[in-house]
């Protein structure tokens, strides 16, 4: 098969589809951004984010409504053969359903578990609408293998996994739009065989939108795609290549988007690794990304961070059309190639250290698993403790209990505007040499800096339970302001001196069963 054309008959509709999305999601980003600013719509402070201020993150909305335009406008204006008329309505449909759940957890956060089995339900019923991996062509021998029931898998696997991808790496302004563009470039070009379908026009319509969208999100962004632009993305890059798998192209269609998502596949398998060593949730964020060791350990700008991860992004794609060009041939060379490409940006970047480090953690990841569930406990019952104080000023006891059971030695706690709090272990030495200090700031303003002796706390797990402390506070911080907001004044905890007593021993009980 000669590698895919597009005749210049279809330029029309390839303009009209990249047009009707790009001018539709520009207009309606500048209006959520509108009404965000009056109602504070979809905003919301990350702790791992470095923005001071909340950030919209509905541009997964726009997203979604200018791909919704561009699939009614292929469905009216162009020939779909009424074959393929039921393929589309099942990757709308899909589509839709999958940002459903990505907008209802920006809107009201939902647990990792209730997210993926929704997930696996939605690639299960895309599976039982016949789009599936049901074969395999091993293009080094030109095998054809019938995966029978373990295509099931396949298909959940492959959906679910690139759904979760475009959301894990969008840590970065313009990072995850950006990426998405690329793709959907890729996509446009695999649904190009000897005519130009359904698949290539929604490709390119979104393609259109996601440069509208990169108008917004491009450093410094004024709105995220949220997680319900981010499963939506990730979810349509996976049904699209499995569609365009089915036309005799199966491994060239599914190893071209690996390919060219290497480089943030590469970054989300460390990513796991590191949080399953040290015991942490798989979808908990954190600082140890890429983007994160270019902005924070190199000090480089966000612009020339997101456009260093562009040119790589770039190269990756690059050798993703070489594949599927090819049909798969030469496929051992250009992974070969793809493998270079990212040692060389990693030693270049100095990310490489990381992947020693996650070796070694995972060495040590049984103690460091122990202590990131002791961690855990405690940020549960600081939770509670933040419940039921309903004051910030109540807790600041509280958190000094956290931080010495945790191994600390110092804490100094500035908050906004209040003198700064500071708590020192007995026999507390600020001169000593073997002290470990770092001071994390968080996006309310508020700064926690800790310290630790060095010869009781190994560094990996300073910087682990530091993390994870300064966490606990802001979370706390932050569920004690919004409870304090719905609870009645009446109903604020104690309010004379004996009642603050009696309240004293039962803390004292609580403290004295998490230590035991």
């Amino acid at each position: 098969m000669n590698p895919n054309h597009i005749s210049i008959d279809n330029w029309p509709q390839i303009l009209a589809c990249f047009a009707l999305g790009f001018c539709l999601c520009w207009a309606l980003i500048g209006i959520i951004l509108r009404r965000a600013e009056h109602a504070a719509v979809g905003q919301r402070k990350e702790f791992h984010h470095a923005h001071k201020e909340p950030i919209p993150r509905l541009g997964g909305v726009a997203l979604v409504s200018a791909f919704v335009a561009v699939a009614l406008a292929v469905g009216f204006f162009t020939p779909v053969p009424a074959s393929e008329a039921s393929t589309l309505l099942v990757i709308v449909l899909s589509s839709l359903a999958m940002f459903t759940l990505g907008l209802w957890d920006d809107l009201r956060k939902l647990g990792a578990k209730f997210k993926l089995l929704a997930q696996i339900g939605i690639a299960s019923a895309v599976y039982l609408c016949n789009i599936r991996i049901e074969l395999f062509h091993e293009p080094l021998t030109g095998m054809d293998w019938q995966l029978g029931g373990f295509g099931y898998f396949a298909t959940v696997l492959w959906l679910v996994s690139l759904t979760n991808l475009i959301n894990l790496i969008d840590g970065i302004d313009g990072l995850a739009g950006g990426i998405g563009l690329m793709l959907m470039l890729l996509m446009a070009n695999l649904g190009v065989t000897d005519r130009l379908d359904f698949c290539a026009l929604l490709a390119f319509g979104v393609a259109g939108a996601l440069l509208g969208f990169l108008k917004y999100n491009y450093p410094p962004a004024s709105i995220y795609m949220g997680d319900g632009g981010a499963y939506f993305l990730g979810f349509l890059i996976g049904i699209l290549s499995i569609v365009n798998s089915n036309k005799g192209t199966v491994a060239a269609a599914l190893i071209a988007p690996a390919f060219a998502l290497a480089l943030p596949i590469v970054d989300v398998s460390l990513a796991i690794l590191r949080r399953g060593a040290r015991g942490l949730p798989v979808f908990r964020p954190d600082q140890k990304h890429i983007h994160h060791h270019l902005l924070i350990t190199l000090g480089i700008s966000r612009e020339r961070t997101l456009l260093n991860l562009y040119t790589v992004s770039l190269l990756c794609l690059f050798l993703a059309l070489c594949v599927f060009c090819l049909q798969g041939r030469l496929l051992p060379f250009f992974t070969g190639l793809l493998f270079l490409v990212l040692l060389v940006a990693g030693h270049l970047s100095g990310f490489t250290r990381n992947w020693f480090e996650v070796g070694s953690q995972l060495g040590q990841s049984l103690r460091l698993r122990k202590e990131t569930r002791y961690a855990l406990t405690l940020d549960r019952w600081f939770m509670l403790e933040a419940d039921r104080r309903g004051r910030i000023e109540d807790l600041l006891e509280d958190y000094q209990f956290v931080v010495r059971k945790l191994g600390f030695c110092r804490l100094k706690l500035t908050l906004p505007g209040r003198p700064a709090q500071v708590w020192e272990a007995e026999g507390f030495n600020p001169q000593a040499g073997m002290l470990l200090q770092a001071a994390h700031e968080i996006s309310d303003g508020t700064v926690v800096e800790l310290s630790a002796d060095s010869r009781v706390m190994p560094d990996v797990l300073f910087t682990l339970l530091g993390d994870l402390a300064a966490e606990t506070w802001y979370k706390a911080a932050q569920r004690c302001q919004a409870f304090r907001k719905t609870r009645p004044a009446s109903a604020d905890g104690p309010t004379d001196k004996g009642a603050a007593a009696s309240a004293a021993p039962a803390d004292a009980l609580i403290r004295q069963s998490i230590c035991t």
